[in-house]
């Protein structure tokens, strides 16, 4: 039969007591998301399986079979059915996208417990304190390795190695004091100091140097270009400082309208 028509397929993956492959798991649900009919073939003992891997000539299971030829391991079928595969290495922002967007979502809730509509300043102001905060928490789960990228580009961190550690603290610190509403003395120019060496070291180091970095902003792990995303994280630490120091005695809770 014509691959094309084939729509049997075969499925060896390591399942035994101590372990269940979490990619022979997904090569099956994909596969019969696809329409595709499985035979499933579970490999029970580790000698079974390096004998399969050993007759196949392969390094890793599961290994995925459609009619009489081998396609591969999971990534090998995501390409074979034309799907999205994420190459070791790749950057990319949906990081960063995932946080803002959560916050965003978190401060319009907040807002809608607090006041009873989601459209307020302090929905405004509450998104950009949770953003700090839980880019902080990301930065924080490895310091020494955040630190470590840190050093690329940040110019205080460069001359002061120390300021690489104390940076996510600040940032958790002034975010949480955001949120609250509590100690403005402190949590503004603690952000103001942060988010404008930010500003500085990022805009020289994309758009004078023109280096090609991977950002801090999200973790030592980052796959985010630093770049826009790192500037926006600095420049609202910025704006909400001086917003904050601004601001007189105006209800927070003051709505800005349905959008």
């Amino acid at each position: 039969m014509h691959e094309s028509l084939d729509r049997t397929s075969r499925v060896y993956r390591m399942v035994t007591p101590e372990h269940t492959c979490p990619y022979g798991v997904k090569a099956l649900h994909l596969l019969r998301r696809s329409g595709f009919t499985v035979e499933d073939h579970h490999l029970k003992t580790r000698t079974e399986t390096d004998a399969f891997k050993a007759e196949h000539d392969v390094r890793t299971t599961p290994q995925v079979f459609i009619g009489d030829r081998r396609i591969g391991g999971y990534d090998d079928l995501r390409r074979h059915l034309g799907l999205r595969v994420t190459e070791p290495g790749a950057t990319g922002y949906r990081p960063v996208v995932a946080v803002f967007a959560m916050t965003a979502l978190l401060g319009l809730a907040t807002s809608q417990a607090a006041y009873g509509t989601p459209f307020t300043l302090r929905a405004a102001e509450w998104f950009i304190a949770f953003s700090m905060c839980v880019l902080a928490i990301l930065k924080l789960q490895d310091v020494e390795r955040f630190s470590t990228m840190f050093l690329n580009y940040d110019l205080l961190a460069q001359r002061w190695v120390p300021y690489g550690t104390v940076y996510p603290f600040a940032e958790a610190g002034a975010g949480v004091l955001m949120v609250s509403g509590a100690l403005p003395w402190l949590a503004i120019p603690t952000a103001l100091f942060i988010g404008t060496i930010g500003t500085v070291s990022v805009f020289k180091a994309v758009y004078i140097d023109k280096r090609k970095l991977k950002c801090a902003c999200v973790g030592g792990s980052s796959k985010v270009p630093l770049g826009f995303v790192s500037l926006t994280e600095n420049v609202m630490m910025v704006l909400m400082a001086v917003w904050m120091a601004a601001r007189t005695g105006a209800p927070s809770g003051a709505t800005m309208g349905a959008m």
